[in-house]
């Protein structure tokens, strides 16, 4: 009788982001845009980061707003796929 090993899986982060491009075979870029107040000044700074995202079905267009989770990675640069698109370009 075999025993199945139950695996949990830790949190995983989960980002929000507009898709920049979509020129590469189902990979996406998405811009994340974070505000956070900088330490010695107290200013609100904007802080911009682009991740590669997979996109196995090529759902998203550019101009999409989308939600993505970290995952096992797919290839050099890709760590990220595609969650939900909230939000559908014009």
């Amino acid at each position: 009788m075999e025993k199945v090993a139950i695996v949990k899986r830790k949190h995983r982060k989960t980002f929000k982001g507009v898709v920049v491009s979509t020129k590469m075979n189902k990979t996406l870029s998405v811009d994340v845009q974070r505000k956070f107040l900088h330490p010695l000044y107290r200013k609100q700074v904007i802080s911009n980061k682009k991740y590669h995202v997979a996109d196995p079905k090529g759902i998203c267009k550019v101009g999409d707003t989308i939600s993505f989770v970290e995952t096992r990675p797919i290839s050099k640069t890709v760590c990220y796929r595609v969650l939900a698109v909230t939000k559908k370009a014009v």
